[in-house]
C-alpha cells in the first residue's frame, strides 16, 4: 500500500513544487492576470490567453512550457532520463512537436519564425477605422510624438544593454505586441521571451498607466478643455467631401510612402494597410475581410497569447535580466504616454485652439483600449466631455508610428 501512494505521489507535481516554491510565485502570477482579465476585464482577449499560457507552462512535468534557445540556437531538455542539446531550428517540425511539446510547435514555427506579427498587423487594419484621425489630421501628429518614449529609453537602456537589445527593449513604448515580437526578432531574438511578455503585459494594463501618467503630468483644468466647445470656437476650414475615396486611397498612399522612405517598417505598416483596404473597399472584399478580421485575426491572437504566456517559465522569468526588461518596459510605456503629452502642452502654448492632453496620452498603439480609458478619465472631470473620437485620431496614428519606428530602429540597428 505504501508502495502505492509513493507511486501516485511520484506521478503527481506536488513534490517538484514543493522543492522549488518558485513555482507558487508564477501562479500567483497566472492568477492574478486572470483575475485582471476576466474580473476587471483587462484587454481579456489577450490577456486571459497569455494568463492561462503562463498556468500551463509552470506544471513540473506538464512539458507545455517553452524552451528558449541560446543565441546560437541550441536548445537543452531531457529525453528518456538524458540531457539533450540540439539546434532548434535544424530540428523538423514533428520532431519539435514529439521531443519538446506542441507549445514549442506553436512557438518556433508561427512566433520565432516571424509569421504571426504581420498577420496580427492584418487583422487590426482590418479592424481599424482611419477616419477619425482624416478628419483630425492635426491630431495625428502626437501618433508621432508618442514615440518620444521609444528612443528616450533606448539612450538609457544602451548603457546597460547593447544597442540591438536597447532598441528591443525600446520598442515595448509603442504598445505593440506584435511590433515588440517583430523587432525583437530582428535585432535580439534570444530576448524575445522578456520583450513579449512585458509588451503584452503593460498593453493589457493600459487602464492603470495611463490614469498613473495623467495624474502625474496634467492638472485638472487641462483635462476639462472641451474638445466640441473648441471646434465651435475655431472650426476646421478643411473639410473632406468624399472620405470613402479618401479612406480608400490612405491605405494605399501611406503603403507606398513608407516603403519609400522606411523599407524595414513593410511587413508591418504593409499588411496593417492591406487589412485596412479590403475593409474600405467594402462589398467586393467583404470575404477577405470578414476572413482577416475574425477567423485569422482570432486564431492568430489565440496562438500568439498562449505560446507568449508559456515563454515565462520560473527560470525564463524569475531573474535579473527579465526583471530588468519589464522595468525598462514600464518606463518606455510611461515616457511615451508623457511624450504625447508633452506635446500637446507645447502646442497649446502656440494655438487659441486648445486640445486636451488626454489626446496626446493615446497616441499609442493600443486601440482602441487607450481611447476608451481617456474617455473615462474626461467624463470623470466633465459628464459631458467626451474625447473618444479625438482620442482615436492620435490612437490610431500610433499605430501606424510604432511601426515605422520599428522599422527606423530595424534599419540603423539591424
Amino acid at each position: 500500500m505504501e508502495e502505492i501512494l509513493r507511486n501516485i505521489y511520484d506521478m503527481t507535481a506536488i513534490g517538484s513544487i514543493a522543492a522549488d516554491p518558485r513555482f507558487l510565485i508564477m501562479y500567483a502570477l497566472a492568477f492574478t492576470l486572470l483575475y485582471l482579465g476576466i474580473k476587471k476585464e483587462f484587454e481579456p482577449l489577450l490577456l486571459v490567453p497569455i494568463a492561462f499560457g503562463v498556468l500551463i507552462a509552470n506544471f513540473p512535468g506538464g512539458g507545455m512550457g517553452v524552451l528558449g534557445a541560446d543565441g546560437e540556437g541550441m536548445v537543452h531538455y531531457m529525453k528518456d532520463g538524458v540531457e539533450v542539446a540540439k539546434n532548434v531550428y535544424e530540428m523538423s517540425l514533428p520532431e519539435i512537436a514529439h521531443d519538446l511539446g506542441i507549445m514549442n510547435l506553436i512557438y518556433y514555427a508561427l512566433i520565432k519564425s516571424g509569421l504571426l506579427p504581420p498577420i496580427i498587423f492584418m487583422g487590426v487594419g482590418a479592424l481599424t477605422d482611419f477616419g477619425p484621425m482624416l478628419r483630425n489630421l492635426k491630431l495625428a501628429i502626437f501618433g508621432a510624438g508618442a514615440q518620444f518614449g521609444i528612443f528616450a529609453v533606448l539612450l538609457v537602456a544602451s548603457q546597460f544593454f547593447t544597442l540591438e537589445e536597447a532598441g528591443s527593449l525600446a520598442i515595448i513604448g509603442g504598445a505593440d505586441g506584435p511590433t515588440a515580437i517583430f523587432t525583437t526578432l530582428k535585432l535580439a531574438p534570444h530576448l524575445l521571451a522578456p520583450i513579449a511578455i512585458a509588451a503584452y503585459s503593460y498593453m493589457a494594463l493600459v487602464p492603470v498607466i495611463i490614469p498613473l501618467v495623467v495624474k502625474l503630468t496634467c492638472s485638472k483644468k487641462e483635462l476639462m478643455i472641451n474638445m466640441k466647445e473648441q471646434d465651435k470656437k475655431y472650426p476646421s476650414k478643411t473639410e473632406f467631401k468624399n472620405m470613402r475615396a479618401l479612406k480608400i486611397i490612405f491605405p494605399i498612399f501611406v503603403t507606398t510612402v513608407v516603403a519609400i522612405i522606411v523599407p524595414d517598417a513593410v511587413s508591418l505598416v504593409g499588411m496593417l494597410m492591406f487589412g485596412n483596404l479590403i475593409k474600405e473597399i467594402g462589398a467586393n472584399t467583404s470575404r477577405l475581410f470578414e476572413t482577416a478580421s475574425n477567423g485569422i485575426m482570432n486564431a492568430a491572437t489565440i496562438f500568439l497569447g498562449l505560446s507568449v504566456g508559456a515563454t515565462m517559465t520560473v527560470d525564463a522569468f524569475l531573474n535579473f535580466q527579465t526583471l530588468g526588461i519589464v522595468a525598462g518596459g514600464f518606463l518606455a510605456f510611461g515616457f511615451s504616454i508623457f511624450g504625447g503629452i508633452l506635446l500637446v502642452k507645447v502646442m497649446n502654448l502656440f494655438s487659441k485652439k486648445k486640445i486636451n492632453p488626454l489626446v496626446g496620452a493615446t497616441g499609442l498603439s493600443a486601440v482602441p483600449m487607450a481611447s476608451r480609458v481617456a474617455n473615462d478619465i474626461a467624463l470623470k472631470y466633465d459628464p459631458k466631455n467626451h474625447v473618444l473620437n479625438y482620442c482615436m485620431s492620435s490612437n490610431v496614428a500610433g499605430v501606424i508610428g510604432s511601426a515605422v519606428a520599428a522599422g527606423i530602429l530595424i534599419s540603423f540597428l539591424g
